[in-house]
């Protein structure tokens, strides 16, 4: 049985040309070892598996190769290149930051860097991992870093440059390294499929280039397993089966279940991602990144943001076409507001399934708007019906005595004083008549009084046109409510402004009175200092007014704010010592512990 070597390992960059995504560190270096300006140090930062380690080997036989190639390649065939590659290399030394991070590591580290290379110009020291080192390993580097001796070069390696002292930085060539594209994993693995005997299609490997979230070496290992479990032939379905994820056949097909307004469906397909056992918050992701997707594929110049196959770009491009834009945007707000309420949702399927709902009624949300807004539409119809039908009804005033009219009192006021005035105020009073007066052409029950005059008749469309002042004089009207009504009404508002609770404990402790004068009821309402009085009649005292008429149900009802005097105000005790001088004071036994004891209440 053969040796087996991960493909992580066997097809590791060894040149710069293998480089995968790197191009422009990999020219910057090639061109700094051709024209002979080499930095003393370097560092390379950037995410896992992206080929710091492996360019920092590569630079470090190339700046070390006896005969490099035209593009200053190493050529792999030297003493240097053999002895490197063979691990027996004295010109170029690895070191573990992460086990070898004390201050005895890094002082061996120094007593090497004074020896001269034996083979090739330069001793190249690849320390990785350098963030682990303690901060006084740092500060012992720091000196040797900054001017080391001229054969020595040092190439640091991070995955997380922001814990490397700004000393340590100063003094390197900074190079980051780039997320590794979908398309250039895919590309490299296909071709290592291909040496391999691997039958894999373009599918898969999207699907495994996407799972590494640009790290080379992820994508590398996660084939490795995926050749493990499906053998040479690896098919589409086996791929999502061994790195469980989701299909992108379930984000289809929600999106047209939405389309189609079936959200049964919806329910159904959400049903089986559970029971396959996959996440329910990361459905929720999945489907908010297809939305994505669909609004990409729908809007021309925007393909190079969609990392995916042919076949599946013309899936996305087709149901993108079929869906409108602002049905795409809706549903992202839906998703997206989902995602972010689902860790706070107590009935966490439920949150789900809600706004799967909500996707599938997005596109019958207008139909549904205007069926509701159609309701009501017959109440302004008839309300404007009614001023029309009640100018006939006065104009044809030739038989006062026989209309029984509803409203006996106001129309027996309006005959013994028939003032232009009080027209208007009592015309609202019969509004079910005009329902009967065209069904049997009599005006008459709409009739306020005899003596009606010209002023009257022409205030009858502006009385009509403004219902909420005619409404506040018919309420006005009305006889004016109890003081103990307008107390009751106003317990109810301070105690519906709990959700504001300053402002409901200073209505709740306000002193109140009710008064009377002109027809009218005032109540006021004292607060415990000028600033609250001045902040209530800026900001709440309209609002606070009109919520008290709407509950007392009178429009003759009004709301003064006002300050209790200082000397009429409770003493409020806040110290401790304070509130134990009150208590000795109220109470002599307590005073005499207190002295029995020896107390000390300051």
């Amino acid at each position: 049985m053969s040796e087996y070597v991960v493909s992580a390992r066997k097809y590791r960059p060894d040149s710069f040309e293998t480089l995968i995504g790197q191009d422009n560190i990999a020219r910057t270096l090639k061109n700094s070892i051709q024209r002979g300006q080499l930095a003393h140090a370097y560092l390379f930062c950037g995410p896992r598996g992206v080929g710091k380690t492996s360019t920092a080997r590569i630079f470090a036989k190339a700046i070390n190769c006896s005969n490099p190639g035209p593009d200053m390649e190493p050529c792999g065939q030297c003493e240097s290149c053999i002895s490197f590659a063979e691990g027996r290399s004295y010109c170029i030394h690895e070191l573990d930051a992460a086990s070898n991070n004390g201050v005895e590591d890094i002082k061996a580290l120094m007593d090497k860097v004074q020896i001269p290379p034996q083979v090739g110009r330069y001793s190249v020291y690849i320390i990785d991992e350098v963030h682990m080192l303690s901060s006084s390993a740092f500060n012992a580097f720091l000196k040797t870093l900054e001017e080391p001796p001229a054969h020595a070069i040092f190439i640091l390696c991070t995955t997380e440059k922001h814990k490397i002292l700004p000393t340590i930085l100063s003094r390197c060539q900074t190079y980051d390294f780039n997320r590794i594209s979908v398309g250039d994993i895919v590309r490299n693995l296909r071709g290592i499929a291909s040496k391999e005997g691997v039958n894999v299609d373009d599918e898969s490997l999207h699907v495994i280039a996407r799972k590494a979230d640009g790290a080379m070496r992820d994508a590398l290992t996660i084939f490795d397993q995926t050749v493990a479990f499906c053998g040479q032939d690896i098919k589409y379905a086996d791929v999502l089966a061994n790195l469980n994820v989701l299909d992108y056949e379930y984000g289809f097909r929600i999106v047209d279940a939405a389309l189609k307004g079936d959200y049964a469906d919806a329910l159904l397909a959400f049903d089986e991602v559970l029971r396959k056992g996959f996440n329910a918050q990361y459905f929720v992701t999945s489907l908010s990144e297809h939305l994505r997707d669909l609004l990409v594929s729908r809007t021309g110049g925007l393909e190079a943001l969609l990392d995916f196959p042919e076949s599946l770009k013309e899936r996305y491009r087709a149901q993108g076409s079929a869906c409108p834009v602002k049905f795409l945007y809706d549903a992202l707000d839906v998703t997206t507001a989902c995602d972010a309420g689902y860790k706070a949702a107590s009935n966490q399927r439920l949150h789900i399934e809600f706004a799967l709902m909500r996707l599938c009624f997005l596109m019958k949300a207008p139909a549904a708007q205007n069926v509701a807004q159609s309701a009501p539409a017959p109440a302004p119809k008839s309300a404007e019906a009614s001023a029309p039908a009640a100018a006939p009804a006065v104009q044809s005033a030739p038989a006062p005595a026989a209309q029984p009219a509803p409203v006996a009192a106001p129309a027996v006021q309006s005959a013994h004083a028939p003032k232009p005035a009080e027209a208007p105020a009592s015309k609202p009073a019969p509004a079910p008549a005009p329902a009967v007066a065209p069904a049997a052409q009599k005006p008459a029950p709409v009739r306020k009084g005899a003596g009606i005059s010209i002023g009257a008749l022409t205030s009858a469309p502006a009385a009509a046109a403004e219902p909420q002042q005619a409404a506040a004089a018919s309420v006005s009207s009305a006889a004016l409510p109890s003081d103990e009504a307008l107390v009751e009404a106003w317990k109810n508002i301070a105690a519906s402004k709990s959700n504001q609770p300053r402002l409901c404990n200073a209505l709740m402790n306000a002193a109140v009175s009710v008064s009377e004068a002109d027809g009218h009821k005032t109540l006021r309402f004292d607060v415990v200092s000028e600033a609250q009085k001045s902040w209530i009649e800026e900001k709440i005292l309209r609002g606070l007014e009109t919520e008290f008429r709407s509950a007392a149900g009178s429009a003759a009802v009004r709301l003064e704010v006002g300050v209790i005097p200082s000397e009429e105000q409770e003493q409020m005790i806040y110290l401790p010592s304070d509130k134990a001088k009150v208590m000795m004071e109220e109470n002599p036994g307590v005073l005499g512990i207190v002295k029995d004891l020896e107390l000390d209440v300051q």
